[in-house]
């Protein structure tokens, strides 16, 4: 796989111990770097699902995702960004026909439930994914895997830089101001600011919502990177001795902060990835990216670290909707009917629904997919036209139910239970 530049997903689905079998083994077979994503404490050198955040920028051979007991999409969406080419990630989930009726624990973090909830209606979707697409490697237990047909691709060799060379050279050329690079995952944007870090002859200074995440960026700039925390930045009322600030992951930087930051410098360069899964690089583009009305943009598109069309980030974008933003389009004279989404009856609509809110709003995440698909006290309505194209949308949450002592108790501002904004405004 690494010859012809793809990356693969395979699924072991069955009794929680088999799965830890099924990667153990896998993990002798394949040598290399490996990362493992999970909560359990039956696999080794595992790292919960939110420490991935610390983790982007970095690269690693293979990966384990662990959702026999829970699936954050975020980190896994996320955990596809950091595997080089000729990578598998392993995704072990519990038994195939079970699952969807199984608790997941994730749910605790969407559902404004005290247990875990089943979640049929998002597994179901993610099992037709995986069936229909043969690229897919799917292994449950008693039962023979099913190996993807062979693709007949020529040898690969890392991404065409010319479009990267390109606005390297605009921006060694470029004028004082605010620069913003945007990029999905894998397409050079952070070895891109390393090598303007490298061939800028003045003095360049890097921050980032973490230096670890600055793996790559640092290891393109070598001797010439030089790291300073945003808030330190920003300690220190005298002016930066530097010509160049380079924000890296600047969405997970909060607005305020970069308000401050894009102020100190001659020059400055933003780069962040625009993929949902993160819930903050469209909103980068749509909110913060709307105060610098003379803000220069580059956008890079072609992956440097994997194949076009590479089966894995396929797979994972369409089971995640990341790449499905709704197109723009004018609004039509047609009349304008309003619908009740309904998941069972019309699950297509939920996920129109879905891509409308991503387009429109700046904090659309899988984690609101999510909740969207299984969470109760859910209501959803459409205002569409006869083709079926959604003009707007509604999505109304149920409040309220709460016992009396525990009503009191939020009255005196001594609790505050998740799912209650009116109640505690």
């Amino acid at each position: 796989m690494r010859r012809t530049g793809i990356r693969r997903l395979a699924v072991l689905s069955g009794e929680a111990e088999w799965c830890r079998q099924q990667a153990q083994q896998w993990r002798i077979a394949l040598s290399g770097e490996w990362i493992t994503l999970s909560e359990a404490s039956d696999l080794a050198d595992a790292l919960p699902p939110s420490a991935l955040r610390n983790l982007l920028g970095q690269e690693f051979r293979h990966a384990i995702f662990d959702a026999r007991n829970g699936f954050h999409s975020e980190a896994f969406a996320a955990l596809v960004g950091t595997l080089s080419a000729g990578s598998w990630l392993l995704l072990l989930t519990p038994p195939w026909t079970t699952w969807p009726q199984r608790p997941d624990s994730d749910s605790l973090r969407w559902s404004e439930c005290d247990a875990p909830l089943a979640t049929p209606h998002f597994i179901h979707h993610l099992q037709r994914h995986f069936l229909t697409d043969a690229q897919v490697l799917l292994h449950q237990q008693h039962q023979p895997p099913r190996w993807p047909p062979a693709l007949t691709l020529s040898d690969w060799q890392p991404g065409d830089a010319r479009q990267q060379q390109h606005l390297l050279a605009k921006l060694l050329r470029a004028a004082p101001g605010i620069h913003v690079l945007t990029a999905a995952r894998g397409r050079g944007k952070s070895a891109l600011a390393g090598m303007l870090l490298r061939q800028w002859s003045g003095r360049c200074l890097v921050t980032a919502p973490a230096k670890v995440s600055t793996a790559v960026l640092t290891r393109f700039a070598g001797e010439r990177f030089a790291f300073i925390a945003p808030d330190a930045l920003l300690a220190d009322d005298m002016q930066p001795d530097a010509d160049w600030l380079i924000i890296d992951e600047a969405a997970a930087i909060p607005a305020p902060l970069l308000q401050r930051l894009v102020t100190r410098f001659p020059y400055v360069l933003l780069t962040t990835t625009v993929q949902g899964y993160e819930g903050t690089g469209r909103g980068f583009l749509l909110k913060f990216c709307a105060s610098l009305p003379q803000a220069r943009f580059y956008q890079l598109d072609a992956p440097q670290r994997w194949r076009q069309d590479d089966p894995l980030e396929k797979v994972v974008n369409a089971a995640l909707l990341l790449d499905e933003a709704q197109e723009d389009r004018v609004a039509s004279k047609a009349a304008i009917a309003v619908i009740r989404g309904d998941r069972d009856r019309d699950p297509a609509r939920l996920l129109r629904l879905y891509l409308l809110l991503t387009s429109a709003h700046y904090r659309t995440t899988p984690l609101d997919f999510r909740r969207m698909m299984d969470a109760p006290g859910q209501r959803f309505f459409a205002a569409e036209n006869p083709d079926g194209d959604i003009a707007g949308a509604l999505w109304l949450v149920e409040e309220g139910g709460l016992s009396a002592e525990l009503a009191q108790q939020v009255w005196a501002g001594l609790r505050r239970p998740r799912g209650s904004l009116v109640a505690q405004s």
